[in-house]
């Protein structure tokens, strides 16, 4: 087992944004029955640590790849870039998000009075949010192979859709009162 592999070698996929999450799943459980620390009990306590320290590798391997936003950001970071933590957006991008949370916080404030009518607008405020992630995804997957700063844009915008449609989902939650 090689740590120095990428994430996408350890899967046996091809580095691209856009992958077959199915195989990603069968290869991760695959990896998972071979390097399991159960399967080596009776083994050296260096073969236990290696088995500890790589299924800890794959699974974080497995979480970051699954996720759309971490694989891209991963992606990035693999061409040298670094996310920043207070981006520069352009400023149409940083009012629509302003109008978005206005609009969450809205179907919040009108829960109170109508929960069935909430959740309604709720559902297709999450449908847009999630169109506009999908969309976002699209042009990750075109931009990365072209113009790396445009699809470091793209990532930044799509953290903070993601950031508002957890949003969404605790609003949904505390609504439901799961």
């Amino acid at each position: 087992m090689d740590f120095q592999q990428t994430f996408f070698e350890i899967f046996q996929l091809p580095e691209a944004y856009h992958l077959d999450v199915d195989q990603l799943s069968s290869s991760y459980l695959e990896l998972q029955k071979r390097i399991h620390p159960d399967n080596f009990s009776s083994a050296t306590d260096t073969e236990k640590r290696h088995s500890l320290q790589w299924a800890t590798h794959v699974n974080e391997a497995f979480t970051t790849l699954k996720s759309p936003l971490q694989r891209a950001i991963y992606m990035l970071e693999q061409r040298g870039l670094s996310i920043a933590h207070n981006p520069d957006l352009e400023p149409a991008f940083l009012m629509s998000q302003i109008e978005l949370r206005e609009e969450l916080d809205d179907i919040s404030e009108t829960a109170s009075e109508e929960i069935d009518a909430a959740l309604s607008r709720l559902d297709g405020f999450k449908s847009s949010v999630k169109e506009t992630l999908s969309s976002l995804e699209g042009s990750f997957a075109v931009q990365f192979d072209v113009e790396l700063a445009a699809a470091e844009q793209t990532t930044y915008k799509m953290q903070f859709m993601n950031k508002l449609l957890v949003a969404a989902d605790q609003l949904e939650e505390q609504l439901l009162d799961y």
